[in-house]
């Protein structure tokens, strides 16, 4: 059993910062990621920790801005976001699985265990 809580949304202006947290509570997932789904748009995979040796794996649209990571003493991960854009609105899924299914379908649709999800807005 697996419980994800993710924190951290809300919103800020274009060119601003957010840090999304997910604290993840009983089973422990090596590989656990971040996804977001956009109004109208299909769930896609922004960073997500894809390997056992904790190597990340970014969306092109956000290199260089977000960087994903986990404190593996308190099982939590996050997502620093910087110099967002309003392209990068949507509500926030965490998800955690094997690292094969992690690092899967960028839609994510091969991840089992998720969080509720957080809301982030962008404002120009």
């Amino acid at each position: 059993q697996i419980q994800l809580v993710e924190s951290g949304g809300g919103s800020v202006e274009a060119g601003g910062s957010l840090r999304l947290s997910c604290a993840s509570r009983g089973y422990r997932y090596v590989c656990m990621g971040w996804f977001r789904q956009a109004l109208g748009k299909e769930r896609e995979r922004v960073a997500a920790i894809v390997n056992s040796d904790g190597t990340p794996r970014y969306a092109d649209s956000v290199k260089g801005r977000f960087s994903v990571s986990k404190d593996n003493h308190k099982n939590i991960l996050y997502l620093q976001m910087k110099n967002m854009i309003p392209e990068d609105a949507g509500m926030y899924y965490c998800g955690a699985d094997i690292c094969a299914r992690m690092g899967g379908d960028p839609s994510g649709r091969e991840v089992r265990y998720w969080g509720q999800g957080t809301q982030v807005a962008v404002s120009s």
